[in-house]
């Protein structure tokens, strides 16, 4: 729908809006009068006063009627003089002053919002399968999908131009239901009030008599006008989509029915556009586009007026091929600064604005016979259409030998901010070597190469599973206090010579972002990066799957960009203990939180600091309670062996006296050779102990 549509349609709904509060104020201040007999009085002077301030209502649309508010205003005079009558037959009011004004309220007014919201779901509609149609992908060309995108677009926008013209002709039909609206119940409310109080002044009566009846003529006069103009819009209405059946789809099938024309020298309608959203990354957004005199214009919904996309003046434009999208061009400006890469609705549309963009660069619509001058140069324009076949073979001379995603950072030339003063005395050799492999992908978990890596970086104990996680990797951050995660993009890694210098990070993003560009790779894996004190993990934001994992002892040093805060890294070792010293340095893209993101790491690796510490003091603890435990072990030994020495002395000496003493029978006792050889037992055990104290 044209944007100039667009904004008249907002005029008509801002009057359907007024209209709808003045007629709700209007209905509630008779349903006062209907519902409060004994508040009548102040009832009819509410609706005197509303009907008085008719003139300072702020209708988009009728609001400068004077013979609208010269009625109003004799009505509104009429109702104040009969503002001392406090009671009205309830049956009367019903009948001729509530129900006209509550069916234009329930049925009329309702049936607007209706329609409105049908027709912004049909509008919503269209552009949903405007969307599906204008994804269909040129590689992967499937006739089944291609044709259900096609009769969706058709459906839906065969549906949202009925709904559309159904809407505008109710909104039409309200200007005059808004009149009967507002004079029906008047009028009713009026013969009520006469027939009630029966005045018996026939001055009076016949004085009105004669109003009521000419305004009653003149409401037989709107209505007819009304179902005139309702007729006419019917039949135009049927015309219409008898007529514009063909245009519901979204291209032409038969060129010959519908040939390109080439001699334009201006065009609007609907395009999307390519905006960049990251270093690599880009979005479409479609918007309204439209030509004026040598420039190119684009006008949002919503917005008064449009704004300046480029100047077409000496401009060059050309067809080109989109991974994603089909029927693109690009307009590239005179000096060759500015690039716009647009995506039409068909291959039609597509030449039709090459061809217009032509005509207007070659200042084509200054001159008297435009359409003339510009069939002379619809040659030039066919030949903008496709890419020339030498631009093509200029192009892809340009392009590295090698076709895989693996370049070499030695052929790359420097790109980017100069090398700072520590480069000038260490080479940058010396930070990467020349020939260095750049990874632009993270390698998933179940190849061959994470195998590797994972006997690389991870510790030797550890096993992975065939789906990239661990058996105990949620057990490893249970008692880590630092989680955090943030939003990255990998952009690539590269083994790197030292891990001393502070700019190895910004020689490898240069390296890196200086073979994406000459390799033409735009494409980057998104993950989520969680930083615990344990390690770094990158994790999919899909299934949450780690996808790499790097122990926090490993990591060495990282930082981000001096001038693009965006982009950070950090350099990687494995230790000597695993027999590999190499070094790797890994970039990523963030979403401007570089710098939060390596300080994040520097906290971890302070804690993780500060819990080794705390770990040694702690088994230190337990070593020196283990040998104060071992000591009174080792003393309550000896004590017990001396109470055995002592028990072992007291026996042999007691045994001693017993032995030197006489018999009864004067005869001293002589020890058997069992007692000798105890006591020569308890001798060596004595000497042993002695020994062992």
């Amino acid at each position: 729908m044209h944007e100039m549509t667009r904004s008249l349609l907002r005029v008509f709904e801002e009057d359907t809006a007024a209209v709808s509060s003045y007629c709700t104020q209007l209905y509630q201040a008779m349903q006062r009068i209907y519902d409060a007999q004994n508040e009548l009085s102040a009832a009819t002077h509410l609706t005197s006063r509303l009907l008085k301030e008719y003139d300072k209502q702020r209708f988009p649309l009728g609001g400068d009627d004077e013979v609208m508010s010269s009625t109003l205003q004799q009505f509104a005079k009429v109702i104040d003089e009969l503002s001392s009558c406090h009671a009205v037959l309830s049956t009367q009011l019903a009948d001729a002053m509530m129900f006209p004004i509550t069916q234009f309220k329930e049925r009329d007014l309702k049936e607007i919002l209706t329609l409105k919201e049908v027709f912004q779901i049909s509008s919503h509609d269209h552009d949903v399968a405007i969307n599906r149609y204008s994804r269909l992908s040129k590689k992967r060309d499937n006739d089944k999908v291609r044709a259900e995108a096609v009769e969706d677009v058709y459906t839906s926008r065969k549906k949202q131009h009925q709904t559309m013209m159904h809407y505008f002709c109710s909104l039409n039909t309200l200007q005059y239901k808004k009149k009967m609206a507002l004079l029906e119940p008047l009028l009713g409310y009026m013969q009520a009030q006469i027939s009630f109080f029966k005045l018996g002044s026939e001055n009076l009566t016949q004085q009105w008599e004669d109003f009521l009846a000419t305004i009653g003529t003149s409401f037989q006069n709107v209505r007819q006008e009304m179902e005139e103009e309702v007729r006419q819009m019917q039949e135009t209405i049927q015309d219409m989509e008898r007529s514009c059946d063909l245009l519901y789809a979204p291209y032409e099938p038969d060129p010959n029915h519908s040939p390109v024309c080439r001699n334009l020298t201006q065009k609007q309608g609907y395009l999307y556009i390519r905006n960049k959203t990251g270093l690599v990354s880009s979005t479409w957004e479609r918007q309204y586009f439209f030509t004026q005199g040598g420039n190119l214009m684009q006008q949002g919904r919503g917005e008064v007026a449009g704004s300046l996309v480029t100047d077409l003046d000496n401009s060059s434009v050309m067809a080109v091929d989109c991974d994603d999208r089909r029927f693109c061009f690009q307009v590239t400006s005179f000096d060759g600064k500015k690039m716009v890469t647009l995506q039409s609705e068909s291959r039609k549309d597509c030449e039709e604005w090459i061809a217009t963009i032509n005509n207007i660069s070659r200042r084509i619509y200054l001159s008297e016979n435009a359409e003339e001058l510009a069939a002379r140069v619809n040659q030039s324009a066919l030949e903008a259409v496709t890419p020339s076949p030498s631009f093509q073979q200029r192009h892809e001379s340009l392009r590295p030998g090698s076709k895989g995603r693996v370049a070499r950072a030695g052929s790359i030339s420097s790109v980017g901010s100069e090398p700072s003063p520590a480069l000038s005395v260490l080479s940058l050799d010396a930070l990467v070597a020349p020939g260095t492999p750049i990874q632009f992908d993270i390698i998933s978990p179940v190849s061959e190469e994470n195998s590797g890596q994972n006997k690389t970086i991870a510790p030797s104990g550890r096993r992975s599973n065939p789906f990239g996680e661990s058996r105990d990797d949620a057990e490893d951050n249970e008692d880590s206090i630092l989680h955090q995660l943030f939003i990255v993009r990998f952009l690539g890694c590269m083994e790197v010579k030292t891990i001393e210098s502070a700019d190895v990070i910004s020689e490898t993003m240069r390296q890196i972002l200086a073979a994406r560009a000459i390799h033409n790779i735009f494409r980057m894996t998104e993950s989520h990066l969680l930083v615990t004190c344990d390690c770094l993990k990158l994790i999919d934001p899909q299934t949450q799957v780690t996808r790499l994992r790097f122990p926090l002892s490993t990591v060495h040093q990282s930082s981000s960009h001096q001038d693009n805060k965006r982009l950070f890294g950090f350099v990687l070792q494995s230790g000597a203990a695993q027999g590999d010293n190499r070094a790797v340095c890994y970039i990523f893209e963030s979403n401007n939180e570089g710098e939060k993101i390596c300080d994040s790491i520097g906290l971890a690796k302070q804690i993780a600091f500060h819990s080794e510490m705390g770990r040694q003091e702690v088994e230190k603890k337990k070593e020196q309670e283990k040998a104060k435990e071992k000591q009174q072990e080792e003393l309550s030994k000896q004590r017990q062996i001396e109470k055995d020495l002592e028990e072992q002395s007291r026996l042999i000496a007691a045994s001693s006296r017993s032995s030197n003493q006489p018999g009864p029978d004067g005869q001293f006792l002589v020890l058997s050779s069992s007692q000798s050889e105890d006591s020569d037992t308890g001798e060596e055990g004595k000497k042993k102990g002695e020994s062992e104290a």
